[in-house]
């Protein structure tokens, strides 16, 4: 998921778990892997919806300031949220935005996906659409672990796991790393 936003975070990527064999936290050079600033300021709305809880409403604006997120650039996430099913929105004087449903049934994933499409693609081609040759050909199951890995993590983890400051183990062990935190 490039990004020409400066303020994209690097996702850790590729993890085999289990015990058996060598155990990858990151790859050697993850910088071209982001989340862009629109996913990121899509889950984190998302997730001031999901603290709010069920019932409530919440205004952009509202959202917006908690965040830190521009307020126009917001309310087209929030546009883009509500078309892709995952908040529905009231208007009046106690309109705003609410999610759709429970936050312990929307994975992080879902609210990428919203936003920006596939969680990984290979420039701009979902990886089982490309095909390689020769020395390169292997790259195709690397890439698909890859993108298997990511939908690991992100479909996984729930707005209620993030909202809650709950994650699951295997995200938590990943981020223990210190080799997670530094950039190769």
């Amino acid at each position: 998921m490039a990004s020409g936003h400066a303020d994209s975070s690097p996702l850790v990527t590729a993890h085999r778990s289990g015990g058996k064999g060598p155990s990858y936290a990151a790859v050697a050079d993850n910088r071209g892997m982001r989340i862009s600033a629109k996913a990121d300021y899509a889950v984190r709305a998302a997730l001031e919806l999901a603290a709010a809880g069920e019932d409530t409403s919440v205004k952009a604006e509202a959202i917006a300031l908690a965040q830190g997120i521009p307020h126009k650039f917001l309310e087209g996430i929030l546009g883009d949220l509500r078309r892709g099913g995952l908040v529905v929105s009231q208007r009046g004087g106690k309109g705003g935005y609410r999610l759709a449903r429970p936050a312990d049934s929307i994975a992080i994933a879902d609210v990428i996906r919203v936003a920006d499409g596939p969680l990984v693609s290979v420039r701009g081609v979902r990886p089982p659409e490309l095909s390689y040759c020769g020395p390169a050909e292997s790259l195709l199951p690397l890439w698909i672990a890859v993108r298997a890995n990511v939908r690991k993590i992100l479909g996984e983890v729930t707005l209620a796991d993030v909202a809650a400051a709950k994650l699951p183990e295997e995200v938590v062990g990943l981020a223990e790393d210190p080799g997670a935190w530094t950039n190769p």
